[in-house]
């Protein structure tokens, strides 16, 4: 799967969406420490890998993982600097919010972080199936050669 090159120096936070998905009863914001825990959990809903890197982002500090709370229920993450320096991931969100613009939303909360601790860039690794939304949503470009990148030293990798 190929990674994705993002310029952040080109992001800006979307307001207007966060205060009407606010509005719907979802909030997003940088996860506490206090719930590392359930983050890692529902991360794990999507496998494994996400789980780990979930639990890497979060013991970061400041933790570099958002979550997307309904009814105080998490219904997406999104983590940064977790499986390598300057990597955005993993991400998810439940298929039943999924189209609201909750993903979009963690997201950019995510590379403006990541802008903010002095990132010009972010790599988007490991794509697959969801290119077209990076590219949409925030304008990511392949990097060629990328593939499969930092993941070839995983454990079991076969090539």
């Amino acid at each position: 799967m190929i990674d994705l090159l993002v310029r952040l120096y080109e992001i800006e936070e979307n307001l207007e969406e966060e205060l009407r998905l606010q509005k719907e009863g979802i909030r997003v914001f940088r996860l506490l420490a206090t719930d590392i825990g359930k983050a890692v959990e529902f991360a794990r809903s999507f496998g494994e890998g996400w789980a780990n890197e979930c639990m890497a982002a979060c013991t970061n500090h400041p933790p570099t993982c958002f979550v997307a709370v309904r009814e105080k229920q998490i219904v997406g993450f999104a983590c940064y600097d977790a499986t390598a320096k300057d990597f955005f991931g993993p991400t998810g969100v439940l298929k039943s919010e999924r189209g609201k613009g909750v993903g979009a939303i963690l997201l950019k909360k995510c590379l403006c972080a990541m802008r903010a601790q002095g990132y010009a860039y972010a790599v988007i690794g490991g794509v697959g199936d969801a290119l077209p939304f990076y590219e949409k949503t925030v304008g990511a470009t392949s990097i060629e050669r990328s593939s499969p990148g930092v993941y070839s030293t995983l454990i079991g990798f076969s090539s």
